[in-house]
């Protein structure tokens, strides 16, 4: 029997290991899986449409939704999740030691619309009353001139954003004091390079992150899995068949971390951190499919149109395919 040949551009995770080693495969599918950086797999999908199916920054994926033919379709895959405390860096020229300092100040970011500054903006003002008018955005490259959004913004008034000079970057400028704070899915190179002028404005962030989670049972959701439209509606039983395969790999990659006969991972005390990980958040500490996941999504798809990026405030299931939704039973 034929397969059908699919190409998945997604990062060398440890939950979607078995489908780049083909040992699990999805059914009716040969899968061609292409590992690149989340950034390069982001570009070349929404800019090009270069493949069958992709992981995909949740934010871009939102927004895409706003098109009157939106070009994907995603299932309830979450390759990756990550509390983002951890990454909203202050310079020392600043002055900023608290959460309510950043307010009037200037922020980079690397794109408006990426997932994580969603996140951090959305924590920031649920949780410390720094709202998204509050500040002024500064997007830009953060290691590299020249980045720019890599979807169009039609973004309200209210929300001021001034791009930095073209041979401008971002972790240049908060070293300098030319910014006062910067939100990023990547540290930036000086936070390592020059640690007396650049800072994390949390330091503490794991505890920060644990009583996060602890009052609010939300492990952020970063990138979903994203099908062509055109491919979907030629094939729509793809989205279950990649679902289940998802499902699968993850499930081999919690196995790998129930054994204790040797580390699968370089870190000494693997083992304690996986009993604290499941003491905290429970067993399934990293779930795929909507039900588990609703309270996540509805968080973020609010934060998504208070900042302006959605028309409308999307419901969680308005993102997926709706055969992945549901499954049989006997």
């Amino acid at each position: 029997m034929n397969r059908l040949r699919l190409t998945l551009a997604c990062w060398d995770y440890d939950r979607t290991r078995a489908l780049a080693d083909r040992s699990v495969q999805p059914d009716g599918i040969d899968l061609v899986y292409l590992t690149q950086p989340v950034e390069e797999t982001f570009f070349r999908m929404l800019r090009h449409r270069e493949f069958d199916c992709s992981e995909m920054s949740l934010s871009s994926y939102t927004a895409s939704l706003n098109a009157e033919n939106p070009p994907f379709i995603a299932i309830p895959v979450f390759p990756s999740r990550f509390f983002r405390h951890s990454c909203i860096f202050v310079s020392a020229k600043s002055g900023i030691r608290e959460p309510e300092d950043l307010k009037g100040k200037r922020v980079g970011v690397p794109e408006y619309q990426m997932t994580a500054p969603v996140w951090i903006r959305g924590i920031l003002s649920d949780d410390h009353g720094v709202g998204v008018t509050d500040v002024e955005h500064c997007p830009g490259g953060e290691e590299e001139p020249g980045r720019d959004e890599k979807i169009r913004l039609n973004l309200p008034a209210a929300i001021r954003l001034r791009p930095i000079g073209p041979t401008q970057t971002l972790s240049r400028m908060l070293a300098d004091g030319e910014l006062d704070a910067l939100v990023t899915a990547r540290a930036p190179s000086t936070f390592h390079s020059q640690p007396d002028k650049v800072k994390r404005l949390f330091p503490d962030y794991v505890e920060q992150e644990k009583a996060y989670y602890r009052r609010t049972r939300i492990f952020p959701i970063m990138h979903t899995v994203v099908i062509r439209r055109d491919v979907y509606r030629a094939n729509p039983w793809v989205a279950q068949s990649l679902y289940k395969a998802f499902t699968a790999a993850k499930a081999k990659a919690f196995e790998m971390y129930h054994q204790t006969a040797a580390l699968p991972a370089m870190l000494p005390w693997l083992v304690a951190h996986v009993d604290e990980t499941r003491r905290e958040m429970g067993e399934d500490w990293w779930p795929y499919g909507l039900a588990p996941n609703r309270h996540v999504l509805d968080a973020f798809l609010r934060y998504h149109h208070e900042q302006g990026l959605s028309r409308r405030r999307f419901a969680p299931e308005e993102l997926f395919a709706k055969e992945t939704l549901e499954a049989y039973k006997v």
